[in-house]
Formats: C-alpha cells, sequence, structure tokens
C-alpha cells in the first residue's frame, strides 16, 4: 500500500536549511533594493575607472544596469531554489544537481556584487549576507546528501507492508 511518511531528520533539517537561506536572502534582496540610490554613484564611480573619457549619463546607465542585473539575477535565482526545494521535497529525481547548479550561478553573482554592489559604508554588510546564504545552501545541500536523505529520495514512494495489505500469494 503507498502511504506518505514523514521524511528522516535529516531532509527535514535540510528543509529547514533551505528555508532559512530563502528568508536571508530574501532579505538581502530587500536591503538591496532599499540602499540602491545611495549605491549608484558609488557603482558610477567603479565602473569610471574601468573605462574612462565618457559622459556622466553613460556611468550613471552602466551603473544601473549592473546593479539591476545582479538584482534580477539573485531574485531568480532565490525563485529557482523555491522551485527545486518543492521538487526535491516531491522525490523528484537529480534535483540535487539543479540544486547545486544554482548554488554555483549564485557564488558567480555573489563574488559580482561583492566587487560592484556591496562597496561603501551601506552595501559592506550585504556581502555578509549574501555569504550567510551560500553558507546555508551549502549546508542544505550537505546535509541532503547524507544516506537517509539519499535513501528517502531514492525510494520515489512509501511503500507499507502490513497486515491489511495483499501479498503476492492473495493473488
Amino acid at each position: 500500500m503507498i502511504v506518505k511518511l514523514t521524511p528522516p531528520f535529516s531532509v527535514r533539517l535540510s528543509q529547514l536549511c533551505w528555508i532559512l537561506s530563502f528568508a536571508v536572502g530574501a532579505f538581502a534582496i530587500v536591503y538591496m533594493f532599499v540602499i540602491r540610490e545611495t549605491q549608484l554613484p558609488l557603482m558610477a564611480d567603479v565602473v569610471r575607472g574601468v573605462a574612462e573619457g565618457r559622459s556622466d549619463e553613460t556611468y550613471e546607465t552602466a551603473a544601473d544596469i549592473i546593479f539591476w542585473s545582479v538584482f534580477g539575477t539573485l531574485v531568480a535565482v532565490l525563485l529557482t531554489q523555491v522551485t527545486l526545494l518543492v521538487s526535491f521535497m516531491s522525490r523528484k529525481p537529480h534535483v540535487r544537481w539543479w540544486q547545486l547548479g544554482t548554488l554555483l550561478l549564485q557564488v558567480i553573482v555573489v563574488l559580482l556584487a561583492s566587487e560592484v554592489v556591496a562597496i561603501g559604508e551601506r552595501g559592506e554588510p550585504l556581502l555578509p549576507v549574501l555569504a550567510g546564504q551560500c553558507g546555508l545552501v551549502v549546508l542544505a545541500l550537505l546535509i541532503s546528501a547524507l544516506p537517509r536523505a539519499i535513501a528517502w529520495s531514492a525510494r520515489r514512494h512509501d511503500v507499507r507492508h502490513g497486515a491489511d495489505s495483499p501479498t503476492l500469494g492473495d493473488f
């Protein structure tokens, strides 16, 4: 008989780490949006240091494009991770690989943000928050690779063999 059993502790702990990473990531995204106006001039100065001799509007536009690219990528990664957690809890195959892929993309975006967005007095707190989110994702992935979690997701369905369920000898 197919039943729905509660996942093992390692799966629940992994799920908790994912949820905490979502909360930290959402906080980072909101904070990043709040400090946007103070960061844009600093970001324009960074762009100005790369290529001088252009108009101020060009640097401001480039800073705006960089900000929204980093911001949009962080939002997309977070939403993708939420979707992948739902897939993981539904025991879809190979989800951990996709989760690992989102972590790698997230690390690249955090490294980019550390050079361009998380600068100045108000931007410096952003980097530890984003790094903390990455740390929680790494912890969640490591916990989800424990033997009981692997066995739980490999089963795909919970089957209970009890006194009430028929066996092959009954047919």
